[in-house]
């Protein structure tokens, strides 16, 4: 019993980031103690104490709702054991399986009721509304308590049975308690506004109220304001993707024209027939749920058509009328070929050149996304970024880039003739890693760039958000402070991995999108020029370098051109399928560059994309707009399971971990004092004040396990896992693999890869003990190995001079282009054995030695040497000391190409 009255503070209704599996839990542990009570071995205290938790939060969701739930205390205080136990099965098991969303009987409490509670009516969801898809809306009212079934009750009449869809109410009274519920509930896709209710929830939600204070959405700060708008508002900014529908009995017209409405999608006046409310609500839906290339491709596909054109798998004749093919046919189905053309006409639109329907599903994802407009894109993120650097980068401009960015970003300069001014992360050598780049020294970059006077040729900065190990960027303060120095910069932030962030209230914010939205609103605040006077005042008129470092800059809000662009990977976190990936743009400038922004697409994009794929990029965006917030949730919340099962379990923590914040992220980058999401105490308010105000975060779903302290380096132990486990990572490092849980993965994934681990630290534990102390040294060897003995990672040296030619005498950028078709010409370039003494002999008296190329190990997975930069002693080091057999741009046979001294001569000549 201490446990179980510990609880109600360790699961208090506002800890939101352990929630989704804990309602289920709470569930369970109900139907569990209803059970020993049937079966004499406990007894109606312990049922009625675990109930009073359920309740605690249950009015927050429509199921299983004030009927069954008091059906079911009603059986606990009549002592019948046996009739509280079958209703407590039945109500678990449907949450746990959602058949409540379909099924009208989940929902019916007569046939084990045989004397209902007056004043309690069954609700009655018609056979017919099985497969319809079922959602929740939330009805803010004054007085929702006392009211609230009479609220759900009119919201069923009305429904009708041409709806396609079919919903619950969810009644609240008050303010807080609305914004718990959109967080806690996502199956709420809809929110109705009366006005008279009040603003303080009467539960206890210490953690909501400072979260509500630091946002100036408490009681303090709004007083006075509008409260139904302000509500408004603030569900908006939690969940975007929410239809917010205002009844009120005041002049409705004039209300409907205030700006501050613009969170609202209608509004009504309330003393008029529901009906209309409903059917706005119903249309909505259907505004989200409609995907109009999807849509077109299936009746595209139930065509008659014969086919003259250059796709003769369309129709799927070619395969089904095979003797030796018909397999394939077999294995994917007929719809697959059915929906194959290459013709852009009879409503399948032209991907280069949309009109039609493509173009509306582009519109229907940059309203999703918070872009201006978003562009499909079927050869992946690869493309994307390649498009951004041709259409926006000219021959000459400067590019702040990430050394250890994607390989599309450099071969996206190479071809746009862009020179890149290279940046080093901090490293994280121990893990054989890099994180992210430092704010200061983009910033001391840009700053070097107008000492030298050559500011006007630094054209963007260019950064991975969030980075393959879950580094993310406070991407606000970063375009802030940069824009601070150069007005008109452009940022591309690579969110390959993160493009799911969009759907989760905690990591929006660090999204390019959500951070130009952030940067928007503030520029139209007048508070803004006042806050840049007021800086500019006490910096005075020629601060030094170091002074503006140190300072968090401001930018003239007047001066600001906000440029920024996003690339995601669509099929890395969404259901896409592969390479399908989506380009957002928010640029206020984007007329100036959109002719020659089509001229990248048609550059880069093929004449014969993938109709699936458009269709996927579709589906994926319909989904996350319905569903995205639920599935984000769950995906957090599974890695936090993760995190704690493994550094906590006796057994595998003696071998396996997974990394902390405090190993990836170091203190100085991490003001607001967050240490970790397993440190003890540490609650949601706590990872939302990190979010706002750190340097750097890490992304939850992305985790480092570390393996090489089980004597395993990361190649190795992806490949057991694999091979033997069918559990599948994948990225590597020399000592761990990461984990990215993500919107597929389900607790029985967890449960799965635990047990795997387990058993494979019995058997290293078993061997130890078997081969005594000559395998405990073995193993302690292989383990300092991979854990102690690193090789230093080596950061970027610089160009050579041949590639120099017109650039400053402290910034590093250089010509790369010039260099990667120096390459071309075989007289040019000479081939060095990496153990060849030669190498030393050079790099100790020269001539330096100049790369002819890309070289890229795998893992780490970033280019240590790109062209025309001169090699190192560290980077020789780091590559003598790998281990890895996968180095793109690297013949061993051969050993490094270089450009030939003399050649790179005549490129200065020249």
């Amino acid at each position: 019993m201490d446990k179980q009255a510990a609880e109600p503070q360790e699961r208090r209704i506002d800890h939101f980031f352990s929630f989704p599996g804990a309602r289920a839990d709470r569930w369970r542990e109900l139907h569990a103690a209803a059970r020993e009570w049937e079966q004499g071995r406990g007894d109606a205290t312990q049922m009625r104490a675990l109930l009073e938790g359920i309740e605690a939060y249950e009015g927050f969701f429509a199921y299983p709702g004030g009927q069954l739930l008091a059906s079911l205390r009603q059986r606990i205080d009549a002592g019948q054991a046996g009739a509280a136990a079958t209703l407590a099965q039945r109500l678990s098991e449907s949450i746990l399986t959602r058949s409540y969303k379909s099924d009208a009987e989940d929902w019916d409490s007569g046939e084990i009721l045989s004397d209902p509670p007056p004043g309690l009516n069954t609700p009655t969801l018609s056979r017919d509304q099985h497969h319809r898809p079922y959602f929740e809306m939330l009805v803010v009212a004054p007085g929702a308590v006392s009211r609230g079934r009479n609220i759900i009750e009119q919201m069923r009449r009305l429904r009708r049975s041409e709806d396609a869809f079919t919903y619950e109410a969810v009644p609240v009274g008050s303010f807080e308690d609305a914004i718990i519920a959109i967080i806690l509930n996502p199956a709420i896709a809809a929110v109705t506004i009366y006005e008279g209710f009040a603003h303080d929830s009467t539960a206890p939600v210490p953690v909501l109220r400072d979260f509500l204070a630091s946002a100036k959405l408490d009681a303090a700060h709004i007083a006075g304001d509008d409260l139904p708008l302000s509500l408004a508002d603030a569900l908006k900014r939690i969940r975007p993707e929410l239809d917010i529908y205002l009844l009120s009995d005041r002049h409705v017209e004039r209300l409907a024209g205030d700006l501050r409405a613009s969170s609202v999608r209608r509004v009504l006046y309330s003393v008029e027939e529901l009906l209309e409310l409903h059917l706005c609500v119903l249309e909505g839906i259907d505004d989200r749920f409609r995907t109009p290339f999807f849509d077109n491709l299936k009746k595209y596909a139930m065509r008659p058509i014969s086919t003259f054109h250059a796709l003769p798998i369309a129709r799927g004749k070619s395969v089904f009328k095979s003797d030796w093919i018909r397999d394939m046919g077999e294995f994917y189905g007929l719809n697959i070929f059915l929906a194959e053309s290459s013709a852009t006409t009879g409503g399948l639109d032209s991907l280069l050149e949309p009109t039609g329907n493509i173009k509306l599903a582009q519109e229907m994802a940059a309203r999703a996304f918070g872009a201006d407009h978003v562009f499909f894109v079927t050869n992946g993120t690869s493309t994307s970024n390649k498009m951004v650097h041709q259409a926006l980068v000219a021959p000459g401009d400067i590019v702040l880039l990430d050394r250890n960015c994607h390989k599309s970003h450099h071969y996206g300069l190479v071809l746009a003739g862009g020179q890149p001014l290279y940046i080093d992360a901090f490293p994280m050598t121990e893990y054989s890693m890099y994180g992210a780049v430092p704010l200061s020294a983009i910033k001391q970059a840009l700053l070097e760039l107008k000492a030298e006077g050559r500011l006007d040729r630094a054209k963007m900065v260019d950064l991975t958000n969030c980075t393959f190990d879950g580094h993310i960027y406070n991407t606000r303060r970063v375009m802030e402070e940069c824009l601070a120095i150069k007005p008109d910069l452009i940022f591309l932030w690579d969110e390959a991995w993160f493009g799911f962030a969009r759907w989760s209230p905690f990591l929006r914010p660090r999204t390019a999108m959500g951070a130009a939205d952030a940067i928007s609103a503030w520029m139209r605040d007048p508070a803004s020029v006042e806050a840049y006077e007021a800086q500019q005042k006490e910096l005075g008129k020629k601060p030094s370098i170091e002074k503006l470092l140190e300072t968090r800059l401001i930018p003239d809000p007047r001066q600001i051109r906000l440029r920024v662009y996003q690339t995601n990977s669509t099929h890395k976190s969404m259901s896409a399928l592969r390479q399908g990936s989506m380009l957002l743009v928010r640029d206020v400038d984007f007329a100036s560059v959109e002719a020659q922004f089509h001229e990248a697409v048609f550059t880069h994009a093929s004449t014969s994309p993938n109709q699936q794929l458009i269709a996927s990029l579709d589906v994926a965006r319909r989904q996350m707009e319905l569903e995205g917030y639920g599935l984000v949730a769950n995906a957090i919340e599974i890695a936090l399971d993760i995190r704690k099962e493994v550094n906590a379990h006796p057994i595998i923590s003696k071998y396996f971990r997974v990394l902390g914040v405090p190993e990836m992220i170091p203190a100085k980058y991490r003001s607001a004092g967050f240490v970790d999401f397993l440190t003890p105490g540490a609650d949601w308010e706590d990872q939302v004040r990190s979010m706002h105000e750190d340097e750097f975060c890490l992304d939850p779903t992305r985790m480092t396990l570390v393996c090489g302290t089980a004597g395993f380096d990361g190649t190795q132990f992806k490949k057991l896992m694999a091979d033997d486990y069918d559990i599948q990572f994948n990225k590597t490092s020399r000592n761990s693999v990461l984990l990215q849980s993500n919107i597929n993965n389900t607790r029985s994934d967890v449960a799965n890869l635990i047990r795997v681990l387990l058993e494979i630290s019995r058997k290293i534990e078993t061997d130890l003990a078997k081969g005594g102390e000559n395998a405990a040294a073995t193993f302690a060897a292989r383990v300092k190995s991979l854990m102690t003995d690193v090789p230093d990672l080596p950061n970027f040296s610089h160009f050579h001079e041949a590639y120099r030619w017109d650039a400053g005498k402290t910034t590093p950028e250089g010509d790369m282009r010039s260099a990667f078709y120096s390459a071309y010409y075989a007289e040019g370039c000479e081939y060095l054995p990496l153990d060849s003494p030669d190498v030393d002999t050079r790099l100790k008296s020269g001539p330096e030695m100049i790369s002819a190329n890309f070289v890229i190990p795998y893992p780490p997975g970033f280019p240590i040497m790109v062209p025309g930069q001169v090699i190192s002693k560290e980077t020789i080091d780091f590559m003598r000391k790998l281990d890895v057999k996968e180095i793109h741009g690297f013949e061993r046979a051969k050993g490094l190409k270089l450009i030939r001294p003399d050649h790179a001569k005549d490129h200065i000549r020249k």
